[in-house]
């Protein structure tokens, strides 16, 4: 152990000694640089230093920088412009008559406010802009909902075509041979196919139901006959594509089918506005008989264009191209009776052109038939274009004609009221266009949505006149420079300036205190508003209340009267202060305006 120990120590020893001697044995190595030959100033080395100026210390020039991100509005200054923003969307909207993206755009405003977490009650600005936006787009809605649903849209008539489309009919053997008799008869500018799919429809249409539909369309047909030919004319097309009309419609302009296709011609809403038929909240052109007519030639001309065949086409007008497409791919075959056949159409695609050839083979020889039916005459008509909305039936009470004749004349209006539209065009009887452009020029244009006239019947006075229009005698007298207590002359007309009270055309906060039996739909009812709004209100999210809850409703004329026997109930208790609004019992917390 030892012996290992002293020769660990020893070979220590040694490395010390080599490590020495190697550092040993290393020499230091000089660098000798010359010097650098002195310049010419190194004589004046030793003068003494030069002293410098001091420079300047200069402020630098204040610089202006510009923003380049527009300033940030306050939470409170953003709400309002966004309020604004939408608020004015909504009365542009409500004046060209699109009141579904209207309503869009106050209930957006409305939300805003309500959802933006500040108390409208505590701002006044808020308060304002609150208070200004909910009585607004109720008056507006008064406007166009007002007393009598003026504007209420007119009912429409089953179309023809829904009634015979989906039926089939056996087929009189003894009808085929008269029935391709009578057709080598007639002039067509159509092809005339007589088979059984045909006749079974022809023997349909002398049935006493089957009867009246052809009568009543060709009895129609007189009126429109005229302007369709011209425009089928214009168009370049076969004159017997009326028929077509007289399939879908009988000639009713109002007529609405089970899918949803309306006029004479019966577009659906997507194909309507594809040729150009509008149709906002006041009008629906695919009711309007001349303009349908140009639209539907133009559609058929596209789609015999598209098929070169005028069956083809007529059935592709019924169900669409697109099926139509699908059948000829599907076969092979681009041939209506093919197709009929192999049973790839629709059914009442199947039927429908059927039915137009036998109308046709009817129409054209309808003594043959055994129909009879006395076209009705043409309407001539005079056009105004009155240049804002109008009441029709301030019209019809200036020009002394009554609504049903009216309404006929402009089917493509669907209220009771004409568009706030410069362009529109509105028809009046024959020979009465002067008369209304003289008289209504006493009324302010402004006023033509709610003033009527009034013809005066024997013992009425301006008293009288001004209960039945609720109207103050007062302002009859004023709005024809009467004397208030002037004695009438029957056959005398009047302008009545009917105007909704104040406590009709304005909202006015109300907080509602829920009792007991009270319901969500019950106190919607009771305030007459909606159960949408009501939720709106006060950030509900079911129809759901429960006692003691307090509701802010922002109702019409505040507070619904009490009924008279719950208040001869409470006549017997002891008599409670009324509250701020007036009515007993606290019910009723606070009406504010």
């Amino acid at each position: 152990m030892k012996r290992g120990l002293h020769i660990a120590a020893g070979t220590l020893l040694f490395a010390a000694e080599l490590l020495g001697c190697e550092d040993a044995g290393k020499k230091s190595v000089q660098a000798h640089v010359p010097a650098l030959a002195p310049g010419p100033q190194s004589a004046n080395a030793k003068q003494a230093a030069v002293e410098l100026t001091p420079l300047p210390i200069l402020n630098p020039p204040r610089r202006h920088y510009i923003w380049l991100l527009p300033p940030v509005p306050s939470g409170k200054d953003y709400l309002i412009q966004k309020v604004q923003e939408k608020f004015a969307s909504g009365e542009q909207n409500f004046k060209a008559g699109h009141l579904e993206a209207a309503r869009k755009d106050f209930d957006d405003a409305v939300d805003w406010l309500l959802e933006s977490g500040y108390d409208s009650n505590s701002d006044p600005k808020l308060s304002e802009l609150f208070h200004r936006v909910v009585d607004t787009v109720y008056a507006y809605e008064l406007q166009a909902f007002r007393a009598g649903d003026g504007f209420n849209e007119a009912p429409a008539v089953p179309a023809a075509i829904d009634e015979v489309a989906e039926m089939t009919f056996p087929v009189d053997p003894g009808l085929k041979a008269r029935a391709e008799e009578a057709a080598k008869n007639i002039s067509h500018d159509l092809p005339l196919t007589v088979n059984d799919q045909v006749l079974s429809f022809v023997n349909f249409f002398q049935t006493p139901r089957g009867r009246d539909i052809v009568e009543t369309g060709l009895r129609r047909a007189g009126r429109y006959r005229e302007m369709i030919s011209r425009v089928l004319r214009e168009e370049g097309l076969p004159q017997d594509l009326i028929y077509l009309a007289q399939a879908e419609s009988a000639f009713q302009p109002l007529a609405l089918s089970r899918a949803g296709a309306r006029g004479i011609w019966q577009f659906v809403a997507y194909r309507g506005q594809q040729y150009g038929l509008r149709h906002t909240w006041w009008i629906d052109e695919r009711q309007d008989p001349e303009k349908a007519t140009h639209a539907a030639a133009q559609h058929l001309r596209d789609l015999y264009n598209l098929y070169g065949d005028w069956y083809l086409a007529m059935a592709a007008y019924n169900c669409g191209p697109g099926n139509v497409q699908k059948g000829i791919e599907r076969t092979g075959y681009a041939d209506f009776w093919e197709l009929y056949k192999r049973n790839v159409l629709p059914r009442e695609t199947k039927n429908y052109v059927p039915i137009i050839i036998a109308l046709t083979l009817i129409a054209k020889d309808a003594a043959h038939y055994n129909i009879q039916a006395e076209p009705e005459a043409p309407v001539p008509t005079d056009i105004v274009k009155p240049g804002r909305a109008i009441d029709l039936r301030l019209v019809a009470e200036t020009i002394d004609v009554d609504m049903e004749t009216l309404r006929a004349l402009n089917p493509s209006l669907l209220r009771l009221a004409t568009p706030d539209d410069p362009s529109f065009e509105l028809r009046l009887p024959q020979g009465t266009a002067q008369k209304f452009s003289a008289e209504i020029a006493d009324i302010p244009p402004d006023k033509w949505v709610s003033w009527r006239r009034h013809r005066v019947e024997s013992g009425e006075t301006v008293t009288s006149i001004g209960k039945k229009y609720h109207v103050t005698a007062a302002a009859i007298a004023d709005a024809n420079n009467l004397e208030r207590n002037a004695a009438l002359d029957a056959g005398e007309k009047l302008i009545i300036p009917a105007v909704q009270p104040q406590s009709e055309t304005k909202r006015r906060l109300v907080s509602y205190r829920v009792r007991r039996g009270d319901t969500f739909l019950g106190i919607a009812d009771r305030f007459n508003v909606s159960a949408d709004d009501l939720r709106k209100w006060n950030h509900l999210r079911a129809n759901r209340v429960s006692r003691g809850m307090v509701l802010r409703i922002y109702a019409l004329g505040g507070a619904p009267e009490t009924s008279p026997a719950r208040a001869r109930s409470r006549s017997k208790k002891k008599t409670t202060q009324p509250t701020a609004a007036g009515t007993p019992g606290g019910a009723i917390a606070a009406n504010h305006n």
